[in-house]
Protein backbone atom coordinates (compact mmCIF):
# COMPACT_ATOMS: atom_id res chain seq x y z
CA UNK A 1 0.00 0.00 0.00
CA UNK A 2 1.38 3.38 -0.87
CA UNK A 3 2.02 5.73 2.28
CA UNK A 4 0.09 8.62 1.25
CA UNK A 5 1.78 11.92 1.47
CA UNK A 6 0.75 14.13 4.06
CA UNK A 7 1.29 18.18 2.69
CA UNK A 8 -0.07 19.78 5.94
CA UNK A 9 -1.27 18.89 9.37
CA UNK A 10 -2.94 20.75 12.61
CA UNK A 11 -0.11 18.16 14.41
CA UNK A 12 2.65 20.87 13.03
CA UNK A 13 1.61 23.53 15.47
CA UNK A 14 1.67 23.51 19.13
CA UNK A 15 -2.02 23.13 21.55
CA UNK A 16 -1.25 26.81 22.64
CA UNK A 17 -0.99 28.36 19.35
CA UNK A 18 -4.20 26.61 17.39
CA UNK A 19 -6.36 29.14 16.34
CA UNK A 20 -10.63 28.33 16.25
CA UNK A 21 -11.08 28.75 12.59
CA UNK A 22 -14.25 26.53 11.02
CA UNK A 23 -13.36 22.70 10.08
CA UNK A 24 -14.63 23.39 6.61
CA UNK A 25 -12.56 26.32 5.95
CA UNK A 26 -9.50 24.14 7.65
CA UNK A 27 -10.26 21.41 4.70
CA UNK A 28 -10.38 23.79 1.87
CA UNK A 29 -7.18 25.31 2.61
CA UNK A 30 -5.71 22.00 3.30
CA UNK A 31 -6.83 21.04 -0.47
CA UNK A 32 -5.67 24.08 -1.38
CA UNK A 33 -2.10 23.38 -0.54
CA UNK A 34 -2.69 19.67 -1.82
CA UNK A 35 -3.62 21.00 -5.37
CA UNK A 36 -1.03 23.58 -5.26
CA UNK A 37 1.88 20.57 -4.84
CA UNK A 38 3.53 22.52 -1.76
CA UNK A 39 4.57 20.55 1.40
CA UNK A 40 4.71 22.26 4.69
CA UNK A 41 8.01 20.94 6.57
CA UNK A 42 8.84 20.84 10.32
CA UNK A 43 6.76 22.27 12.89
CA UNK A 44 6.77 25.47 14.96
CA UNK A 45 7.99 24.79 18.33
CA UNK A 46 6.02 24.94 21.90
CA UNK A 47 6.54 28.66 22.71
CA UNK A 48 4.78 31.49 24.43
CA UNK A 49 5.72 34.04 22.02
CA UNK A 50 6.87 33.48 18.00
CA UNK A 51 7.23 36.18 15.63
CA UNK A 52 7.99 34.33 12.25
CA UNK A 53 9.34 36.44 9.30
CA UNK A 54 9.02 34.59 5.98
CA UNK A 55 11.04 35.08 2.98
CA UNK A 56 11.44 35.33 -0.06
CA UNK A 57 9.08 36.92 -0.85
CA UNK A 58 8.80 37.32 -4.90
CA UNK A 59 5.31 37.16 -6.04
CA UNK A 60 1.80 37.91 -5.33
CA UNK A 61 1.27 34.34 -5.22
CA UNK A 62 3.01 34.08 -1.88
CA UNK A 63 0.31 35.76 0.12
CA UNK A 64 -2.24 33.21 -0.95
CA UNK A 65 0.06 29.94 -0.16
CA UNK A 66 0.25 31.67 3.33
CA UNK A 67 -3.13 32.20 3.52
CA UNK A 68 -3.61 28.03 3.02
CA UNK A 69 -1.23 27.94 5.49
CA UNK A 70 -2.44 29.66 7.98
CA UNK A 71 -5.82 28.45 7.80
CA UNK A 72 -4.88 24.93 7.30
CA UNK A 73 -2.49 24.94 9.94
CA UNK A 74 -4.83 26.08 12.27
CA UNK A 75 -2.19 28.73 13.60
CA UNK A 76 -3.48 31.33 15.90
CA UNK A 77 -1.28 34.01 14.13
CA UNK A 78 -1.22 38.02 13.71
CA UNK A 79 0.17 39.14 10.45
CA UNK A 80 1.30 42.16 8.57
CA UNK A 81 0.28 42.91 5.45
CA UNK A 82 0.46 46.36 3.18
CA UNK A 83 -2.59 48.56 3.90
CA UNK A 84 -3.49 48.78 -0.41
CA UNK A 85 -5.10 45.08 -0.02
CA UNK A 86 -7.09 45.83 3.08
CA UNK A 87 -9.65 47.18 0.54
CA UNK A 88 -13.82 47.26 1.09
CA UNK A 89 -15.14 43.36 0.97
CA UNK A 90 -11.54 42.30 2.17
CA UNK A 91 -10.77 44.32 5.07
CA UNK A 92 -13.09 42.63 7.79
CA UNK A 93 -12.58 38.84 6.46
CA UNK A 94 -8.17 39.76 6.34
CA UNK A 95 -8.38 41.16 9.94
CA UNK A 96 -10.73 38.23 10.77
CA UNK A 97 -7.89 35.67 9.36
CA UNK A 98 -4.97 37.89 11.85
CA UNK A 99 -4.29 40.18 9.42
CA UNK A 100 -3.04 43.76 10.44
CA UNK A 101 -2.43 46.12 8.08
CA UNK A 102 0.73 48.66 7.48
CA UNK A 103 0.64 52.21 7.05
CA UNK A 104 4.64 53.04 5.71
CA UNK A 105 4.68 56.63 6.34
CA UNK A 106 4.51 55.56 10.21
CA UNK A 107 6.30 52.67 10.95
CA UNK A 108 6.74 53.00 14.94
CA UNK A 109 3.34 53.72 15.92
CA UNK A 110 2.96 49.77 13.47
CA UNK A 111 5.21 48.57 16.40
CA UNK A 112 4.53 50.53 19.27
CA UNK A 113 0.62 49.35 18.16
CA UNK A 114 2.13 45.33 18.26
CA UNK A 115 4.05 45.17 20.81
CA UNK A 116 0.37 46.67 22.95
CA UNK A 117 -0.93 43.77 20.99
CA UNK A 118 1.31 40.92 22.11
CA UNK A 119 1.61 42.49 25.90
CA UNK A 120 -2.58 41.37 25.93
CA UNK A 121 -2.57 37.86 24.24
CA UNK A 122 -0.87 35.19 26.19
CA UNK A 123 0.25 33.53 23.63
CA UNK A 124 0.53 34.57 20.25
CA UNK A 125 2.44 34.23 16.56
CA UNK A 126 3.18 37.40 14.49
CA UNK A 127 4.17 36.98 10.80
CA UNK A 128 5.88 39.02 8.19
CA UNK A 129 8.20 39.82 5.62
CA UNK A 130 10.96 40.98 6.55
CA UNK A 131 11.94 42.62 2.45
CA UNK A 132 8.54 44.28 2.94
CA UNK A 133 8.46 44.11 -0.54
CA UNK A 134 7.85 41.70 -3.84
CA UNK A 135 10.49 43.06 -5.51
CA UNK A 136 14.83 42.71 -5.21
CA UNK A 137 16.12 44.52 -2.07
CA UNK A 138 19.71 44.46 -0.92
CA UNK A 139 18.87 45.27 2.81
CA UNK A 140 15.69 44.05 4.21
CA UNK A 141 13.81 45.81 7.13
CA UNK A 142 14.84 45.54 10.40
CA UNK A 143 11.56 45.85 12.19
CA UNK A 144 10.82 42.36 13.10
CA UNK A 145 14.22 42.54 15.32
CA UNK A 146 12.95 45.28 17.44
CA UNK A 147 9.28 43.70 17.53
CA UNK A 148 11.30 40.42 19.07
CA UNK A 149 13.02 42.08 21.55
CA UNK A 150 10.26 44.32 23.00
CA UNK A 151 7.96 41.39 23.32
CA UNK A 152 10.23 38.90 24.91
CA UNK A 153 9.62 36.71 21.73
CA UNK A 154 11.64 34.14 20.21
CA UNK A 155 12.18 34.60 15.93
CA UNK A 156 11.14 31.71 13.82
CA UNK A 157 12.78 31.26 9.94
CA UNK A 158 10.20 30.50 7.78
CA UNK A 159 11.41 30.13 3.96
CA UNK A 160 9.49 29.48 0.72
CA UNK A 161 11.08 27.39 -1.69
CA UNK A 162 9.55 27.14 -5.27
CA UNK A 163 11.81 24.51 -6.82
CA UNK A 164 11.28 21.68 -4.39
CA UNK A 165 7.70 23.42 -3.47
CA UNK A 166 8.39 23.56 0.02
CA UNK A 167 7.43 25.74 3.18
CA UNK A 168 10.07 24.75 5.33
CA UNK A 169 9.50 25.70 9.30
CA UNK A 170 12.96 26.30 9.86
CA UNK A 171 15.25 27.25 12.61
CA UNK A 172 14.99 29.46 15.94
CA UNK A 173 17.10 32.33 15.52
CA UNK A 174 18.36 34.34 18.91
CA UNK A 175 19.11 37.65 17.88
CA UNK A 176 22.81 38.62 19.32
CA UNK A 177 22.17 42.70 19.81
CA UNK A 178 23.85 43.38 16.47
CA UNK A 179 21.84 44.48 14.07
CA UNK A 180 24.03 44.45 11.02
CA UNK A 181 25.55 41.26 12.09
CA UNK A 182 21.30 39.63 12.74
CA UNK A 183 20.43 40.62 9.75
CA UNK A 184 23.64 39.68 7.18
CA UNK A 185 23.32 36.02 8.86
CA UNK A 186 19.63 35.51 7.93
CA UNK A 187 19.93 37.00 4.63
CA UNK A 188 22.91 34.89 4.07
CA UNK A 189 20.29 31.89 5.77
CA UNK A 190 17.56 32.66 3.03
CA UNK A 191 20.27 32.90 0.29
CA UNK A 192 19.79 28.89 -0.14
CA UNK A 193 15.80 29.23 -1.40
CA UNK A 194 14.47 30.74 -4.08
CA UNK A 195 10.78 31.87 -4.49
CA UNK A 196 8.71 31.48 -6.84
CA UNK A 197 10.09 34.73 -8.83
CA UNK A 198 13.63 33.92 -8.62
CA UNK A 199 15.02 37.18 -10.17
CA UNK A 200 13.00 39.05 -7.48
CA UNK A 201 15.30 37.11 -4.58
Amino acid sequence: MTKKNIRISESQIPERLRGSRPKILRKIARFGINISGYTIKGKIPDEERIVIIAAPHTSNWDFVLAMLAIIGLNIKVRWLGKNSIFKPGFKLFFEWLGGIPVYRDNPSTLIESIVSIVKKEKSIVIAMTPEGTRKKVKRWKTGFLRIAKQTHSKILLISIDAPTKSIEIGKVFNPTGNIEKDLEYIQKYYSAFRGIKPQNS
